[in-house]
This record gives C-alpha cells, sequence and structure tokens, in this order.
C-alpha cells in the first residue's frame, strides 16, 4: 500500500464546497512532519488569503505544520531555479511560471520527482489539455512523466473598457466576431477618442517585446494559432516547420502584429514591455483592447465595482477568418517536487490534499476567480464561474474549459521553452521593425534559431 493510500481515504469527489469551507478528507493518524512549501504571490491579496486558509484546513486535520512562504512571481522563479541547482529545495513547489520554463527542462534533466500517483486520481476528470500539460518528458529515463499536479489552468482571455468603445460611437455587442476584423474594428475608435481628448490612448495592447517572459510569446502564439499555426509542434515534439500552414500562420501572425504596430495603432514602448506593462497601460486606459493571461487585469479592480462590473469587459476568442473555432492555448498550473526534498511522502500528501475537487474550486473561488479549476466538472456544476452576474468569470471560463485548447508547445519538446526564454519571436519582430525584415525572412530566421535549438532536445519515444 503505498503512502497516499495510507494516510488519505479521499471522501467524496466533485461535490461543492461553501466558498469559505474546504473539502475534509479523512487523513490518518500518522507522525505530525513539517512540509516547507514555496508558493507565488497572488495578484490581489485575496490569492494570498486562500492559500493561507487552505494551509490552516490541512494543518488543523492532519497535525502537519506546512512551513509557507510566499514570494513575489520574479524572485520566486529565481529561488526555484538556483535551489534546484544546489539541491536545496523545499519539499513543495506552486510556482506560476514553472509549467513554461521550470519544470520542462527539469524534467528532462531528471531533477523532478514524479507524482503520478497523485495525478491518476483524477486523471479521468481533468481536461484532457490539463491532463497534457502535466506530463513532461525525461531524457533520462526517455519516457513521459506527470511532473506537475495540476490544481489550477489558465487561459488567454481579451480585455477592453466598454466605456470607451462607447465614447467612440461603438458598441460591445457590435465587434466583428472573425479574427482580423475583430482586431482591425479598434483601429479607427483610436482617431474618435483622441478628439475627444483621449490623447493618450492607443487601440491595440499588443506585447510586441523581447523583454517579458511570457506575454510576448503568448501573444505571437496565440495569433498562429488563429492562423491554423496549431501543429507547429505535435505531441510527439517533432517541429513541422516545413509544412506550408505553418509556415504561412507564423508570417501572418508576424505581419499583423508588426503592421499595427508601424501604423501607430500599438503604444511605443511595448517593444521594451515587461509582462506588467500592458496591465498598467490598461488600468490607466491608455489600451483599448489588450490580449494578456487570465483575469488578473479585471480582479485588480474587483473593489472598484463600477470599473469591475460596468467599465470593463472580457471577451473569448474571435472566430478564425473563415468562421472556424480557435484552439486556445490552456496552461496547467499546479504543484511540483525536486530531487533533494526532505519530506518526499509529507509533501506528497499536502498536494493530494490540495488537488482534490472541493479543496481546489474552493480556494479559486476565494481567490476570486483569477485562475480557472483543472477540471472541467466544477464549472459545470459550481454556479460561480458561469455566473451571468460577473461581466468576467463566464467569458473566461467558457474559452479555457469549454472550448477547444492546446497546451503550450513547451510540452510537447522542452527545447521550445528554451527558445521562449531567448524571445526568438519578439526579436525578429523587433527586426522588422527597427531593420525592415520583410515578415516571411523574419519566420525564416526565426525557424532557423528554433531549429538549432531543438536539435539539442531529440524526443526518442513518445
Amino acid at each position: 500500500m503505498n503512502a497516499l493510500s495510507r494516510r488519505f481515504v479521499l471522501q467524496g469527489s466533485l461535490g461543492l464546497a461553501a466558498t469559505g469551507t474546504l473539502g475534509r478528507p479523512y487523513i490518518a493518524n500518522a507522525a505530525a512532519t513539517t512540509i516547507t512549501a514555496w508558493w507565488t504571490q497572488g495578484f490581489v491579496p485575496e490569492e494570498d488569503s486562500a492559500i493561507k486558509q487552505v494551509v490552516a484546513e490541512y494543518e488543523k486535520q492532519s497535525g502537519d505544520t506546512v512551513d509557507l512562504s510566499i514570494m513575489p512571481f520574479g524572485p520566486l522563479g529565481q529561488k526555484v531555479v538556483s535551489a534546484i541547482t544546489s539541491k536545496n529545495v523545499p519539499d513543495v513547489i506552486s510556482y506560476d511560471g514553472a509549467d513554461g520554463t521550470i519544470i520542462p527542462q527539469n524534467a528532462w534533466e531528471d531533477k523532478l520527482i514524479e507524482v503520478t500517483e497523485i495525478v491518476e486520481k483524477y486523471k479521468s476528470e481533468y481536461a484532457p489539455t490539463v491532463d497534457l500539460a502535466s506530463q513532461f518528458y525525461n531524457n533520462v529515463t526517455k519516457r513521459r512523466g506527470y511532473y506537475l499536479a495540476p490544481y489550477k489552468s489558465a487561459c488567454i482571455p481579451i480585455h477592453t473598457w466598454r466605456d470607451l468603445i462607447e465614447g467612440a460611437g461603438y458598441k460591445v455587442s457590435d465587434l466583428p466576431k472573425t479574427w482580423d476584423a475583430f482586431w482591425n474594428s479598434f483601429k479607427p475608435m483610436q482617431a474618435k477618442l483622441r478628439q475627444k481628448g483621449h490623447r493618450g490612448v492607443y487601440s491595440l495592447g499588443f506585447q510586441i517585446t523581447s523583454n517579458g517572459p511570457a506575454d510576448g510569446n503568448n501573444l505571437f502564439y496565440g495569433f498562429m494559432l488563429a492562423y491554423g499555426g496549431k501543429n507547429f509542434i505535435t505531441p510527439d515534439g517533432r517541429p513541422h516547420f516545413d509544412d506550408p500552414e505553418v509556415r504561412e500562420a507564423v508570417i501572418k501572425a508576424i505581419e499583423f502584429l508588426t503592421s499595427a504596430y508601424k501604423e501607430g495603432y500599438v503604444p511605443p514602448g511595448a517593444l521594451s514591455w515587461s509582462d506588467a506593462d500592458d496591465n498598467n497601460a490598461f488600468h490607466a486606459k491608455q489600451l483599448l483592447v489588450d490580449f494578456d493571461g487570465t483575469i488578473s487585469t479585471e480582479v485588480a479592480l474587483y473593489h472598484d465595482k463600477k470599473a469591475y462590473y460596468h467599465d470593463m469587459v472580457t471577451l473569448g476568442m474571435p472566430l478564425s477568418n473563415d468562421g472556424k473555432a480557435v484552439p486556445i492555448g490552456l496552461g496547467a498550473l499546479g504543484c511540483f517536487m525536486a530531487k533533494g526534498a526532505k519530506n518526499v511522502e509529507g509533501g506528497k500528501q499536502f498536494i493530494a490534499y490540495i488537488c482534490q475537487p472541493k479543496v481546489a474550486n474552493a480556494y479559486l473561488k476565494n481567490g476570486l476567480g483569477r485562475w480557472l479549476p483543472a477540471m472541467p466538472s466544477l464549472v459545470k456544476s459550481d454556479p460561480f464561474w458561469l455566473d451571468p452576474n460577473d461581466p468576467h468569470r463566464p467569458p473566461y471560463t467558457r474559452e479555457g474549459l469549454l472550448g477547444p485548447s492546446i497546451p503550450g508547445y513547451q510540452i510537447f519538446n522542452p527545447g521550445i521553452s528554451v527558445a521562449n526564454g531567448r524571445q526568438v519571436w519578439g526579436l525578429v519582430e523587433a527586426d522588422v521593425l527597427r531593420n525592415g525584415l520583410s515578415p516571411k525572412d523574419a519566420a525564416a530566421k526565426g525557424f532557423q534559431q528554433i531549429e538549432d535549438i531543438l536539435s539539442h532536445y531529440k524526443i526518442v519515444q513518445s
């Protein structure tokens, strides 16, 4: 009998918990231990309060002590990398950028602990993309394994200002439903708003940057998917840069994004934005529309009821130019463990507790719904997620868990995390804007750079 089944009898499955009440699994008596855990600081205080409540409930039920450290995103990422390198690691890590950076590389190098026994308890409940996005390739064992125990997920919705759209003489309901037409519809609004005194406003918050760790890459891949480039990398870890559809999608993405900048519809500073800069510009009403991950943009103003419930609008993805649903990038986020952890059994017990549907659902709700659950059944059964009185959670939820999705390409091949870290696409976009490179030549340059990286990441078995 393994350690998990020896200490936990998980009661219930997908029943709902009240927002302030966490699930209560039976935890058998065992010698009390201390579990060290590092957590990403929330975007709003409610997120930090939510994880503290989870820890308090777990300690009360288990008798264990959780030594919880909550740290800002950037410093935590640096600390995790240093800890894994030195093998002086905590027992549990929940770092919001880990699925795109830290886990793919360290799973490849066999530096992480598999958490398969936790994930398999809920495998049938996870969204298929979440399940796929929790598996990473280990180049030592030559196989994929579960190195992430997901309890939440996230996608990239569209954020806009209703009052600015209406101030320009338009309506949100009149926005076009297909990709290029949708984005282009914001361009004439810029001039009309400036004529009315909004002199610093720009139509499009495109993060055409090589500075931020995530936003620029997410923007590029979102447009590439809309143009039909889904098979850029396939689940077997192999690139398909010779596929005409993929090549055309990349060229179109580069062309649309850089043209919008050259035409003056994107703030000049976007070329050097960090991941927070577009949020700040949006909150200052310098942007009509932004394409940015999670609804952090909205929950930051949750207590400004006019802004949250009336002025801001969250939208799902437009259809492709030929009227088809666009697969969105869905990230799986949760806990992982690194080799060198001193309390492996205790760490797994704590992770298993958080991954329970009732516990995870209540935790995410207490965090204002910035993160989505990992299980579609939760959003279908709990009215919180599709509440028609909330203007942000329902479109975000439908996009992330009820529509077509694909995991980040670094899940299929860790070389993409290296390419993303080097900001390959942001740099070739900058070449178009600063050096006059054509979108076609920029795409070719990007493909060559990524092929060079992927030559070091051969997936020999899937």
